[in-house]
């Protein structure tokens, strides 16, 4: 879980991001009809991934694709959980549209080489979220709710991936759309140089913390600001990574950073967020061996749990597709197939084999129907990374 702390005038947002239907139909993009599960309208991805393509991978990929655009996708993107719900509680539910997963699948978008697609996703994207200060990170059609807070690792993937396109797709326009927000985001979410969570555009605040997997290292070096303030503000957030290492014995990081007070705070070790740091820090070179090493012993053993105490203790005996998504990424950005192969292996568990399942070809549990946005935009990213 992805959590927003109190803000302002004693907000509480709480952004359920590994919360792990019908689809209606779509003007552009992929889907034409809901009545019937087709296929997406645009041609078969071309994939370039060496690993995924060793591994005879296309098929999966393909099939998954089609359960989130045919079963997860409404009018206004991705649902956060395949089973529909209120849209009431604090943390994002049901058919609940988050901006997070706009960016994940704008990202799958690229690395699958669909341009159509993508720009289908981005419009829709910047009509549903687009705030003054940012990207709201979560709407809510039955209660036609529109947040007024934005989540700066949201905002970042998004920026991201207009980076991305342009250079994927040689398009000038996405690359200065993606300078635009970025400069926007600069102005919002860094003060001193320094990253922080969210910005509430109801209250003109930001929180007092950063939470270490926000921090994207490689969006942050692309924002289009001074030299100094970009050498200034990735350096500040390079240390807090840096310094928020927990050990050699257990190496993973702190939850989050207090500028306030110079301290770092984990109610526990969630596993989902070192991961995604140690998938920083592996796109920046700076990846700790020791990491990788545990990262590697645990994949293959099949032992990577979603919480741990601070000594490396397991608090309990969960395991997702996020998490094993994950780690396959890192296997891919350091060119380690056995860690790739042996993360997919481990993913492909939670994969819903059942031709009879309203949730076969994606990831979640067929007794109580819970599919979640996370953990199948994840798998997505994996099999196309």
């Amino acid at each position: 879980m992805k959590n927003f702390w109190t803000c302002g005038m004693s907000i509480i947002l709480a952004v359920n991001v590994l919360a792990a239907c019908d689809s209606s139909p779509i003007q552009n993009g992929r889907l034409e009809n809901s009545e019937k599960h087709t296929e997406p309208e645009h041609p078969k991805a071309v994939h370039k991934t060496h690993f995924s393509d060793q591994l005879k991978l296309q098929h999966h990929r393909e099939e998954t694709e089609h359960f989130v655009m045919s079963k997860m996708y409404g009018p206004y993107g991705v649902y956060t959980n395949f089973e529909d719900s209120s849209e009431s509680d604090t943390a994002a539910t049901g058919h609940e549209i988050l901006s997070e997963s706009a960016g994940l699948l704008m990202r799958y978008d690229v690395l699958t080489n669909q341009k159509d697609a993508f720009q289908a996703e981005w419009a829709r994207a910047k009509q549903i979220f687009d705030l003054p200060s940012g990207f709201s990170y979560r709407f809510s059609p039955k209660q036609d709710k529109k947040y007024t807070i934005n989540a700066a690792v949201d905002d970042l993937r998004i920026i991201r991936a207009l980076y991305d396109g342009g250079d994927q797709f040689h398009s000038k326009d996405y690359v200065e759309l993606a300078d635009a927000y970025g400069k926007r985001f600069y102005n919002f979410n860094v003060k001193d140089d320094k990253l922080y969570d969210f910005y509430d555009e109801t209250y003109k605040v930001t929180n007092d913390f950063v939470t270490l997997c926000y921090i994207d290292l490689t969006t942050l070096k692309r924002l289009p600001i001074p030299a100094k303030q970009q050498t200034a503000l990735t350096e500040n957030m390079l240390k807090i990574i840096q310094n928020g290492y927990l050990s050699d014995a257990f190496p993973f990081y702190e939850t989050r950073y207090h500028y306030g007070t110079d301290t770092y705070r984990s109610e526990g070790i969630n596993t989902v967020e070192s991961v995604l740091t140690i998938l920083t820090l592996s796109e920046a070179g700076l990846e700790h061996p020791e990491s990788i090493a545990y990262l590697k012993e645990h994949v293959k053993n099949g032992t990577l749990y979603g919480q741990y105490d601070k000594n490396g203790i397991p608090q309990n005996q969960i395991q997702s597709t996020a998490i094993y998504a994950i780690t396959a990424m890192i296997g891919s950005v350091l060119g380690d197939l056995d860690l790739y192969d042996d993360s997919i292996k481990q993913m492909e568990k939670y994969r819903v084999n059942d031709k009879t399942s309203p949730l076969y070809g994606g990831f979640g549990e067929p007794a109580t129907k819970q599919a979640f946005s996370f953990d199948n935009l994840m798998a997505l990213l994996a099999y196309a990374h």
